[in-house]
């Protein structure tokens, strides 16, 4: 634990807080003893990432509509790219589970790192307050931000697939809901995206439509790549 606070510049006044954020709720099946997982801290962290973000393109482009700063919050916030800062932070590998959902990929599974990574995130907040959130989390999503830009992942993936795909093939890509998992308050889901009947790739998100806008950017960069 402290080679993980020291590689992330963390402290903690309470390190208990930090040992919830870090445990899956599948671990406690196994250690009943262990404390509490870490749902709730996930719950407050998800809207103080959200929080941030906002702060973070209301001062940055003070001329931009509203629309499309809720794009690119959206493009910040979603599941894989809060799974990315999570492995920037060795999360993955800190994270308390069972041993079937670390057999099954969980520490590299995108919507537990980005759970996990908010949970850090609303413990951090219990423990300092918003100014010691802001000031560890804002450099981090303004890498994001950098990215996001750069790579265009806050546009319509959906549609530019579309656009792209029947220029190419004459044909429409098709979603399908293919996972969900989490809590009601919470759910992720995973929805594949095909041509035909052939699956391209999929994308994660905290709704339908962010998970299939992930998929749709998975799919661009899939066939860019071929």
């Amino acid at each position: 634990m402290e080679t993980f606070i020291a590689r992330n510049k963390l402290r903690f006044k309470d390190l208990t807080l930090l040992e919830e954020a870090l445990t899956h709720s599948s671990y406690l099946n196994e250690h009943p003893d262990a404390g509490k997982d870490n749902e709730r801290l996930e719950f407050l962290g998800d809207s103080v990432v959200a929080y941030i973000a906002t702060l973070l393109l209301f001062e940055r482009f003070p001329d931009m509509r509203e629309g499309e700063m809720t794009r690119l919050r959206a493009a910040l916030v979603r599941a894989d790219s809060l799974a990315s800062l999570a492995s920037e932070c060795g999360i993955g590998e800190m994270l308390r589970m069972a041993r079937g959902e670390e057999a099954g990929g969980g520490r590299t599974r995108v919507t537990m790192l980005g759970d996990a990574f908010e949970a850090v995130v609303g413990a951090l907040y219990v423990d300092q307050g918003l100014a010691a959130v802001r000031k560890w989390l804002l450099p981090r999503l303004e890498r994001q931000l950098s990215d996001v830009q750069r790579r265009s992942l806050d546009k319509d993936a959906r549609s530019l697939l579309q656009e792209i795909i029947q220029e190419r093939l004459g044909i429409t890509p098709s979603y399908e809901v293919v996972a969900e998992e989490g809590p009601e308050h919470s759910k992720a889901f995973t929805v594949a995206v095909k041509f035909g009947d052939r699956v391209i790739a999929s994308g994660n998100g905290r709704s339908k439509q962010s998970a299939s806008q992930a998929a749709a950017q998975a799919a661009m960069e899939t066939i860019n790549s071929e």
